[in-house]
């Protein structure tokens, strides 16, 4: 897939007032300071188009992107740690939760994971929680220049150890890096494959 155009929408707290839901969504989402922003960024190829930060809890709102024209990318608030009121972790929560219950034309929910760390709860409680709800994604380990290739590999294959033990079928999953473009063809590829299949489902039947 070649990006011709990304560009910022709208930022939203409530999903009733999201952009209509008729291009397909994929958000993102993951524990604070996971390389969110970054990533966006780089699978866009927009540098400053998602704000990048040195703070957690950065992002606050339901933020869309919308991308060639042809589908949206949502960039959701973080998970766990966040130099945050509880208070506002619980309505960001509430947030998130209702958008992902409610939004009909999300296709997919990237979940991103740092690969420098063991498998961390926070994950695997929420990916837990997507699969309860029957809500699709994808796993997408990011930061992967940060360390040798061994030890991203050691690291994903714990993850996927640790969620064989509940999960009779595993996620797909990307590994990827900001800096050098790792994963990037990939993910986009996977994000054409799906809207293909928006497309199908949208024709009406001959």
């Amino acid at each position: 897939m070649i990006i011709r155009d990304a560009r910022f929408l709208t930022s939203n707290s409530r999903a009733e007032l999201c952009p209509a839901p008729t291009l397909p969504e994929y958000a993102f989402i993951g524990r604070s300071n996971v390389g969110k922003s970054s990533l966006i960024n780089m699978l866009t190829g927009r540098n400053g188009l998602a704000k990048t930060s040195s703070s957690p809890g950065k992002t606050q709102l339901i933020n869309h992107f919308i991308i060639n024209d042809q589908w949206y990318l949502v960039d959701l608030p973080g998970y766990g740690y966040a130099k945050v009121s509880k208070t506002s972790r619980a309505e960001w929560a509430r947030m998130i939760n209702y958008y992902l219950r409610n939004r009909p034309n999300l296709m997919c929910v990237c979940v991103l994971i740092d690969s420098r760390h063991a498998p961390q709860p926070a994950d695997l409680e929420f990916m837990e929680k997507l699969g309860e709800e029957g809500i699709p994604f994808v796993m997408i380990f990011t930061k992967t220049d940060k360390q040798s290739t061994a030890q991203t590999k050691a690291l994903v294959t714990s993850y996927l150890q640790k969620m064989s033990e509940i999960w009779d079928e595993l996620p797909r999953y990307f590994q990827t890096s900001a800096e050098t473009a790792l994963g990037r063809e990939e993910v986009l590829e996977f994000i054409a494959e799906v809207n293909k299949e928006w497309v199908a489902g949208a024709e009406p039947n001959s």
